[in-house]
C-alpha cells in the first residue's frame, strides 16, 4: 500500500511586528501614530504593543507645560490602534479600507501617564464580525494598568482625491496650449 501523503504543515502566524511593519498597516504617521512595536499577537483575538512615551511629543507643549501628562484620549486612540493592526492583518484589501472609531464605552484613567513611561497595550476581540469589531484594551506602565476602554470599530471605504489635471499657462507666459 502507497504511502499516505500528509499535507504539509500551516505557515507560522507573525506573532510580532516592527515600525515599519506597523507603518504598511496602519495609515497613521508621527505625530498620530501611537505604537512603536507589536510584541504578541493572536489572529483575531488578542495583540499586545509597546508605546514608548517621550518628552518631545507635541501634545506635551500643553497638556501640561509645567506637569506633562499624557491626554487619556491619546491612550484610547493607542488601544484603537493597536486593535487596528490587529484587525487590519486579517484585511486583503486594507489600503482601499479605513478603520474608524464607532464607539466607546467604559473608559477609565487610573493614573497618569508621563514621558519616560513605556505603555503595554494589550488589547483582546470581544466581538470579530467581518467589517467590525469590539475589544477590550488595558494599558499599564511596569505592571500598573494606568488606562481600560472598549472601543468599537469599523472598516469603511478609503475615498482619495482624484488627482489633479495639471494647471494650463497662463497667456503670455511663453508657453503655448494647445485647444
Amino acid at each position: 500500500m502507497p504511502p499516505i501523503a500528509t499535507p504539509p504543515p500551516p505557515e507560522p502566524q507573525k506573532t510580532t511586528l516592527d515600525i515599519l511593519e506597523i507603518m504598511a498597516i496602519l495609515p497613521h504617521r508621527y505625530p498620530f501614530l501611537l505604537i512603536d512595536r507589536v510584541t504578541e499577537m493572536e489572529r483575531k483575538k488578542r495583540i499586545v504593543a509597546i508605546k514608548n512615551v517621550t518628552i518631545n511629543e507635541p501634545h506635551f507643549a500643553g497638556h501640561f507645560p509645567d506637569y506633562p501628562i499624557m491626554p487619556g484620549v491619546l491612550m484610547v486612540e493607542a488601544i484603537a490602534q493597536t486593535g487596528g493592526a490587529l484587525l487590519l492583518t486579517e484585511i486583503p484589501d486594507r489600503d482601499s479600507q479605513l478603520m474608524v472609531f464607532t464607539g466607546i464605552e467604559s473608559a477609565k484613567f487610573k493614573r497618569p501617564v508621563v514621558p519616560g513611561d513605556q505603555l503595554r497595550i494589550e488589547v483582546n476581540v470581544l466581538n470579530w464580525r467581518s467589517r467590525a469589531v469590539k475589544m477590550h484594551g488595558v494599558i499599564s506602565v511596569e505592571g500598573k494598568t494606568v488606562c481600560e476602554a472598549i472601543v468599537t470599530c469599523m472598516l469603511v471605504p478609503r475615498f482619495r482625491k482624484p488627482a489633479a489635471a495639471p494647471a494650463a499657462e497662463a497667456p503670455g507666459s511663453g508657453v503655448e496650449i494647445p485647444e
